[in-house]
């Protein structure tokens, strides 16, 4: 599963739309759509997502309040 639908899935079990994470990444939402469409995330992106979404990141998203490994 590549790391923008793990990105995504997340969002909606977080119910975060793509606009907030945006903000929360001080980015545009034009340019993280644009990062989702390519799957294009440095691996210190990879980890401010997943400290914003609450989830610890190894690779790949664990959900920290119920272990669910996405």
């Amino acid at each position: 599963m590549a790391m923008s639908e793990k990105i995504r899935i997340a969002l909606l079990k977080r119910k975060m739309s793509i606009t907030e994470l945006a903000t929360h990444l001080h980015t545009s939402q034009s340019n993280l759509s644009n990062k989702l469409k390519r799957d294009n995330f440095s691996e210190k992106e990879l980890s401010n997502i997943a400290d914003i979404l609450s989830c610890d990141f190894k690779g790949t998203f664990i959900m920290r309040d119920t272990g669910e490994e996405i």
